[in-house]
């Protein structure tokens, strides 16, 4: 038995950064004082808190390092593994209380959580079945494989309330019953990993951190409507889920978890993998089956829908992987145990991916019913710098932007339907005053122009038109009557875009031309943009009385617009000014404004 556990996180943030430079690292050390039957080194998957990486953390005494480098490690060896003393400068200071150190779960940062989906990230190696199966992996398996009949399956699922967390929030219980109910030779589960949305990355940490749990989980689903076959879409951009998947189903095989005759019951399933280029649309549910067969991803119309005609026209299920990450501790610990979390239409937890301007990036599981307040100020440490929220996109491409009017409304799916955006796979990206939401629902509608398949007319060309009338606007050239054609357009494409993908959209514009208006006629009527983004709308000016004539600005100026002597106050060419704002970044004096 070790006397000492230390957990590196091995999820994408933190490998970026190195991390497997530093389990390496400590492996040597380890090795070279002769230490490996009393040290073990595990490599986790995401703990959440991403902004810190790369993280480490020793048990028992639960010391919490961040941002740990290669160089540290010798450090960390001697003193804290060999010597016994934590080295409190490497520690995460809200751990530091005083001379004490406190647990992860009294920081604000964990205390406000309640990890389901994410129970095993950062706590397992998820390349080791043994480790998920010592947290209670594969019994709700066995449990329905032994103890349970399809129905009553079906019917837990349904009794809990659980909704898909990958955007509609359709309740998983009720698709399964309809694919159950479908008498048919052939059945598929599949399961949605092809998260696409700007910012989000809470599914890729599931199948880093997890694996297992989605696998176990989709065995559940096959028994529950009579499949033997299951497909894991999964973007090929996510390598590291990839190749933990894949592990996990090699050795959920050789372990008899997966195949023929599971738990000698005589139910037999298997999953496959099936990596996807990058398509957003891909995203949706009948293009993404249209992909696994091989084909283009389009879309196709609904009804009938794929629990009834879904994979080679045979009836399917297809839920996300956060979905599949609730499964087991339902069956585990029962309907009424889950619908106990969360509000009376949206049950259990919800797992964020917190971005953009905000202290504590990272991933973040919440029961639903929190406010977006609590998210922000207090598990996401509020907007760095002194500078004021102003809003929040919920959703990716697909919601649409909660102003601080909204920040103590309850995040569940009905709630933010009712205030124009809408849950999404969890994406969370927080603005601050800096931020022109113009500029923000053009940015959202060049990636849908991008990523639109092009199959039907209202999205193919619909949303061109969109973003050609957002550059009108933010290029100076947009009048009153634009915004009222471009609101009449939004409206026109969600009522009759082809998929989930056109009909969401116009979400962007149509959340900031409700809540942001007066930003919209700033830049239509006044020909400014308030935030000072918008390049066609800013003149660049030094003010003569801050200049001390450093010379700094006219140096770092790509374009040579600025001229002056040293000692003297410099001026702008505006005729020749590119609006790069370099000028600005360098200039210690703040002499130099955008209007």
């Amino acid at each position: 038995m070790y006397r000492s556990n230390v957990l590196v996180c091995g999820g994408t943030g933190c490998t970026s950064s190195n991390s497997q430079a530093i389990i390496a690292k400590l492996r040597e050390e380890i090795a070279a004082r002769g230490l490996e039957e009393e040290i073990n080194v595990v490599q986790t998957g995401c703990f959440g808190l991403c902004a810190l990486g790369p993280i480490m953390i020793v048990y028992p005494e639960g010391s919490f390092y961040s941002k740990v480098e290669v160089e540290d490690i010798p450090e960390i060896v001697e003193e804290h593994l060999v010597k016994g003393n934590v080295v409190k400068r490497l520690l995460y200071q809200e751990t530091v209380k005083g001379d004490e150190v406190v647990g992860l779960n009294e920081t604000a940062f964990y205390s406000k959580q309640q990890r389901l989906a994410l129970r095993n990230c950062g706590v397992i190696d998820p390349e080791r079945i043994d480790e998920y199966i010592a947290m209670d992996g594969y019994s709700a398996l066995a449990k329905v494989l032994t103890e349970m009949k399809p129905e009553d399956v079906v019917n837990e699922i349904l009794e809990s309330g659980l909704r898909g967390r990958g955007g509609g929030g359709f309740p998983t219980g009720r698709k399964w019953s309809f694919a159950a109910a479908q008498k048919s030779d052939e059945k598929y589960v599949c399961c949605n990993a092809d998260e696409g949305d700007p910012g989000a990355f809470m599914d890729r940490s599931v199948l880093e951190g997890d694996p297992h749990a989605v696998l176990e989980a989709m065995a559940i689903a096959g028994y529950a409507i009579g499949a033997s076959q299951g497909y894991i879409y999964v973007r090929a951009e996510y390598p590291i889920a990839v190749k933990r998947l894949q592990i996990a189903i090699d050795q959920a095989h050789e372990y008899g978890l997966l195949g023929d005759n599971i738990f000698g019951t005589g139910f037999k399933f298997d999953i496959q993998l099936r990596l996807g280029a990058g398509a957003f649309v891909c995203g949706e549910e009948t293009a993404l089956i249209t992909s696994i067969e091989g084909n283009r991803g389009e879309p196709r119309p609904r009804p009938p829908f794929p629990a009834v005609k879904g994979l080679y026209q045979k009836p399917t299920i297809l839920n996300n992987v956060e979905t599949y990450a609730n499964i087991c501790q339902i069956i585990l610990n029962g309907a009424k145990w889950f619908s106990s979390i969360g509000t009376e239409k949206s049950k259990g937890t919800k797992v964020f991916a917190l971005g953009g301007k905000i202290e504590h990036t990272g991933l973040v599981e919440v029961p639903m019913g929190t406010t977006l307040r609590e998210i922000v100020e207090e598990i996401g440490g509020g907007v760095p710098d002194g500078k004021k929220f102003k809003a929040a996109q919920t959703g990716g491409p697909s919601g649409g932007c909660i102003p601080a009017d909204h920040l103590d409304v309850p995040i569940d799916y009905d709630n933010l339907i009712a205030i124009g955006s809408m849950m999404g796979s969890g994406g969370l990206i927080v603005m601050d005053e800096t931020t022109c939401m113009v500029d923000i629902a053009k940015f959202f509608l060049e990636f849908t122009v991008d990523e639109s398949c092009g199959k039907c007319t209202p999205c193919r060309i619909g949303t061109k038109r969109l973003l050609e009338m957002l550059e009108q606007i933010t290029n100076g050239n947009g009048t009153l009557e634009l915004l009222d054609e471009m609101e009449k357009l939004c409206y026109y494409i969600k009522d009759n875009a082809l998929c989930g993908l056109g009909q969401t959209a116009p979400n962007p514009v149509l959340s900031t031309l409700k809540f942001f208006r007066d930003e919209y006629v700033a830049h239509v009527v006044d020909k400014k943009c308030p935030a000072g983004v918008c390049k066609a709308l800013l003149t660049l000016s030094i003010d003569p009385d801050k200049c001390k004539g450093c010379t700094m600005c006219a140096r770092v100026c790509p374009a040579g617009a600025i001229s002056g002597t040293v000692k003297n106050p410099h001026t702008i060419d505006t005729t020749k000014c590119v609006k790069c704002g370099a000028c600005i970044e360098k200039c210690k004096f703040g002499a130099i404004s955008k209007k």
